[in-house]
């Protein structure tokens, strides 16, 4: 049996780990379509104004977005990827993404608010680890 240069298993791993992080070359699903109009909620946030598909919790989610913290999970604000390509294609470091607290999870749940811009001018909810979006608008 012949051995290969550890030179040679080093560089065929390093192949192996660029692919294996690439985003994929088509998404998984179908793209979303978007609503010609979209669900107003008032920068205050007040459980009231919420569009019916928010839970109660994102009120507090959009509060400390609107204020710039503090969040409470450590991966609240990183860059939201979209490799799933289900929100409108956009540069890297667009979209970023906010929990949604899930009363009694043990863990950051499904739920998530991603935003577009800097400072935020599209928001999108996913109640299902980002297989599904809707949008909402925020008023200023």
């Amino acid at each position: 049996m012949r051995r290969f240069p550890p030179l040679i298993l080093l560089a065929a791993l390093a192949v192996a780990l660029v692919v294996w992080r690439q985003p994929p070359s088509t998404p998984h699903g179908p793209v979303a379509s978007w609503p010609a109009t979209t669900t107003a909620v008032d920068r205050t946030t007040a459980a009231s104004t919420l569009p019916a598909f928010l839970p109660p919790e994102a009120g507090d989610t959009l509060r400390r977005i609107a204020s710039g913290g503090p969040f409470v999970h450590a991966q609240d604000g990183a860059v939201f990827g979209n490799y799933e390509r289900r929100l409108p294609s956009q540069p890297r470091g667009y979209y970023h993404e906010y929990t949604v607290e899930t009363p009694g999870a043990r863990n950051r749940g499904a739920r998530r608010i991603v935003t577009g811009g800097t400072p935020p001018q599209v928001y999108y909810y996913t109640g299902d680890h980002y297989r599904s979006f809707r949008r909402f608008a925020v008023q200023r």
